[in-house]
This record gives structure tokens, sequence and C-alpha cells, in this order.
């Protein structure tokens, strides 16, 4: 298609708002607000170290985890490019301990915005590709100002969800509840343009993404899955595999849109004491959106994502994605093996001792 007559993304969201007449435009006006944040920390991660960014700094974020320069630059860019815009009742994010509240200055609106500023912010001074999460939830009528229990609603709750992947070119990949669809930022224009509409997950793959060096700590059945791909064309699966990781998953879920794949990030042993690596609300749920709504599946190996009724703001859970017919199979082998309890001793609803074999 001639790039001059690409439709940009404002005209995309106006195309969109017409199945609504009764939309007041709120909706349209807050995710140009993000996607302008968006091209913001393209701008910062471009420069690399010509923009004195990269590095760390002597705090830590909530998980514990000391925080990049650009974490707290990006998550300062989403604050305050969308507390001023009367959409919003209400922010939540990775780099923040408590949901942030709009000034009283400020009028307040009938949505939420979580996010996580800059995923894969590791991969920042290697120069390897790095996003923004982000996830739309409405906020409760009438109440204000809005608390940490305002957000937690399931994934099934979420009225759009996307994410900026930062690489070779710019894009934004985003659902409102009506398919995927990707976005390329034109940099002579300044504009998001529609490069890729109707995005859908392949349903066949020869891939599949997962951190090896946690082998030892995996449950036994995604070791089962792993294994089985590993073995190739000669094993069970009969064909061979490739291998992905990239530690970002915006990265890995890109990737998994334009030419299938499975990603997993699972519950492991490594530390009893949590669930998962990934947090619920601002990584595995828009993440898990968007791939639903692109024809895959989202899930924990266990249960669907998009049903999780959250816990907490920065819940953590493990995640796994992809083609349908593999995170099926990766299920149907949590159904078939469910012991990960009781091989954690004094763990579990089970008794510690095993009944003689």
């Amino acid at each position: 298609m001639n790039p001059d007559m690409r439709i940009t993304l404002t005209q995309f969201l106006i195309e969109e708002r017409r199945r609504f007449p009764q939309a007041s435009g709120d909706f349209n006006s807050l995710l140009l607000n993000v996607a302008l944040c968006c091209k913001r920390i393209a701008r910062k991660v471009a420069a690399g170290a010509l923009g004195g960014a990269l590095g760390g700094m002597d705090t830590v974020n909530v998980q514990g985890e000391v925080q990049k320069k650009l974490d707290v630059i990006s998550n300062l860019l989403f604050v305050e490019g969308n507390n001023w815009s009367g959409t919003l009742a209400g922010m939540a994010s990775e780099e923040m301990p408590e949901p942030y509240r709009i000034p009283d200055c400020y009028p307040r609106g009938r949505y939420l915005l979580v996010f996580d500023p800059l995923d894969g912010s590791s991969n920042i001074d290697v120069n390897v590709s790095v996003g923004s999460i982000f996830s739309v939830l409405r906020a409760p009528e009438g109440k204000e100002p809005v608390t940490e229990q305002d957000f937690l609603q399931p994934g099934t709750s979420q009225v759009a969800a996307g994410y900026a992947i930062y690489g070779p070119t710019t894009m934004l990949v985003l659902t409102v509840g009506n398919g995927v669809n990707g976005f390329t930022l034109c940099p002579q224009l300044g504009e998001f343009m529609l490069t890729h509409p109707g995005l859908q997950v392949p349903a066949e793959t020869h891939e599949f993404a997962i951190n090896a060096s946690n082998h030892r700590f995996w449950e036994e059945p995604v070791r089962r899955y792993v294994n089985e791909c590993v073995a190739g064309r000669t094993g069970p699966r009969g064909r061979d595999f490739n291998m992905r990781w990239v530690a970002a998953v915006v990265a890995e879920a890109h990737r998994i849109l334009m030419r299938g794949g499975v990603y997993m990030y699972p519950r492991d042993r490594k530390d009893l004491a949590k669930a998962g690596r990934l947090r619920l609300l601002y990584e595995a749920n828009p993440i898990g959106f968007i791939i639903e709504q692109a024809g895959g599946r989202a899930s924990t190996g266990r249960e669907p994502v998009l049903d999780i009724k959250p816990e907490s703001l920065h819940q953590r859970i493990g995640f796994v994605f992809g083609a349908r017919a593999e995170v099926e199979r990766i299920e149907r082998y949590h159904r078939e093996y469910n012991d990960f309890e009781f091989k954690a001793p004094l763990f579990g609803t089970r008794t510690i001792f095993r009944s003689p074999a």
C-alpha cells in the first residue's frame, strides 16, 4: 500500500468510535495520549547513551528491583502525559507502590490506566528491544478517590490493551476488543500508521520461548513439554523446534504475533513464596487480552489468565501464551500431572507422607 494512503491511529480510532454513537470521545483521547507517551519514550530509548539516560539508579521499585534511569523517566512520562486529560480517575504502574490519584487541580474521568512503562529494561544498556505495556479499565462510578481495590478487576474487564515496542522501528499494537491491529511510527510524519491490520497468532509453530537456565526449578509438565520440543523430529512432536528468549515480554509477544510460537514463564520451585514472575495487572492481562483477541491463548498453565480475579496491585503469576494448540497442550500436561504442592515439602493440602508405591 502507498504509505501516503495508510490511515493514522487517529483515523482508526475515529472509525472505531462510529460503532458506538453514544461515545463521548474520552476513550479515543486517552488512547491518543498513551500513544503520545510512547512516542516520547521511543525518542528517549533511541537516543541511548547520547541522551544520558542509560544505567541504573540507587533506588528500587516495589518489586525490589533496581530501577534503571529510563524506568523512572518512562514512568514520569506516562503519569505527566495522562494526569491532566480528564479521562482518568487513577493510574497504577510497576514503578509506583500505590495507585496514583489524579491531582485535585485536574478533572477526573471514567477510566483507569495500568502500565509497565518500560518492559525489559535490563536490555537497555545492550541495545536490545524493549517496550511499554498498558491496559485500560473502567473506573467505578461515583467513587473517589480511587483505591487499590478499584484496580483489582479480572482481565475480562479490560476495555483496551496494547504495547509499544521500541526496536528497529517503533510499533504500537492495540486491541479495543475488536481484534488486534499494529501501527508503525512514521518518523517523517510523527504519526502511528496502520501497517498490520487484523493480526492473528499463526496456528502452527516451530518455536518456543523459555528461560532455560531455570530448568532445574520447572514443574514436570513444563519439563515434559520442553523436552518433547527439544527432541525434534525424532521425538513425539515429529518436528524440529527453535528456542528463543529475549527477556522482554513485549518482544516475545511481538514475535509470536508476527510469526507464531509459544512463550512460557511458568510458576516454578525457585521461590515457593512467589506464584510466578510476571505481574498480572499490567503485564499478563494486557498481553493476554491481545493474544486472545488475535486467536491465541493466554494461561497460567492451569487456567485462563483473563479469568483470574486479582488479589493485589502487584500480584505475580506464571504466564504461558501463544499458539492456542500449544498452550492447550501445556494445560493438558498440567491436568495429567498436578503434583507441584506435594513435591514441595510441608506445603500443600495433603499429608507429608507418601503412600507406598
